[in-house]
């Protein structure tokens, strides 16, 4: 029995932040049934993809557009808890499934829409992806030039934040019988992160030993040090800059571009492996940098069952890996019944 067991969730969002906060919802047990539109969601080419996103759900397939698809998805909001879509400001209420249609037959309804840059304001109805957003909310380098292939950090926020509010709304809707509008904008949730991080000019730059370090075999590896003796000093031994060890913090701040050059020097003269081992064993706070596949191999995360989520319970079962559903696998399904 999950934590969320015998929430209903109505999910019509397709990509990735929405199908990502619904499947989070649906780890913790939720019933989640994922509408899709004839011929199914886009995402559904990269089946990889799609798999991952929409593992512990259900699939029907509707057409919006039309009178029965329509009323059918009516029917099945009227029933549930929460109602989540992902698309551009405005085209809910078009379709007929806006948050002020819905809520008439569920008063207790939690809607969450989740878009680019939220609902309302300037940024709208501008159309963009995770780069884009990134760019608006100040969390891309000023120098970047390959802002496209890396972990979409926009999305994935957006999608925790969303399944956190829906949470929260859905505690107090239970209490009080009266639902909620979730306004939630990707580009928002890294501009709070951006607001609330502090600015950084040369006088607060690293310390020595923190950051990406290449090594010799072209690979890379980051250090964390900060204000800990006892890392910096472990950090020394391992690579054999001793006559540092005990250089105390504000003293390696003044020498920041001096000590840091060594460390960089010292590191770049060791293939990465053989660096991570040195400086392990010395107890240094080091991690080398991984691929994917890399991530997926490695020990520690096959331990902890990396591909089930990243939260373990000690009272209840943990979520399983799921599975996701065919297009319009669960047709003429209701409801599940909480156990």
């Amino acid at each position: 029995m999950g934590l969320l067991d015998g929430l209903r969730v109505l999910d019509l969002t397709m990509w990735r932040p929405g199908p990502y906060a619904t499947q989070l919802l649906g780890r913790f047990g939720a019933d989640i049934v994922k509408v899709e539109p004839p011929g199914g969601e886009p995402m559904r080419v990269f089946r990889d993809h799609f798999d991952v996103l929409n593992r512990h759900k259900r699939s029907v397939e509707l057409d919006l557009k039309t009178e029965a698809g329509l009323a059918r998805c009516l029917e099945l909001a009227a029933d549930a808890e929460v109602f989540v879509e992902g698309f551009r400001p405005g085209v809910a209420d078009r379709l007929g499934v806006g948050y002020a249609r819905l809520r008439e037959a569920a008063p207790a309804l939690v809607y969450c829409s989740i878009s680019g840059y939220g609902a309302e304001g300037p940024l709208a109805d501008v159309p963009g992806h995770d780069v884009n957003y990134r760019a608006y909310a100040g969390a891309l380098p000023q120098d970047t030039t390959a802002a496209g292939a890396e972990l979409a950090v926009a999305d994935m926020a957006a999608a925790t934040m969303a399944a956190f509010a829906i949470t929260a709304a859905v505690l107090k809707a239970r209490e009080t019988g009266v639902g909620e509008r979730i306004d939630l904008g990707m580009a928002d949730v890294l501009a709070d992160w951006v607001e609330t991080s502090p600015v950084m000019t040369d006088a607060d730059a690293p310390v020595p030993g923190y950051g990406i370090y290449p090594t010799k075999d072209g690979r890379t590896l980051t250090l964390g040090v900060v204000s800990e003796q006892a890392l910096w000093a472990a950090t020394c031994r391992a690579l054999g800059l001793e006559r540092h060890a005990d250089v105390p913090f504000l003293q390696r701040f003044e020498r920041l571009k001096e000590l840091d050059g060594e460390i960089a020097d010292a590191i770049a003269a060791l293939p990465r492996d053989e660096a991570v081992a040195r400086l392990s064993r010395e107890g240094a706070p080091v991690a080398p940098v991984l691929t994917r596949e890399e991530m997926l191999e490695h020990e520690h995360f096959r331990a902890r069952g990396i591909g089930t989520g990243p939260v373990r319970m000690t009272n209840r079962p943990n979520p399983t890996r799921g599975t996701a559903p065919e297009l319009d696998e669960h047709r003429g399904e209701d409801w599940r019944r909480a156990d």
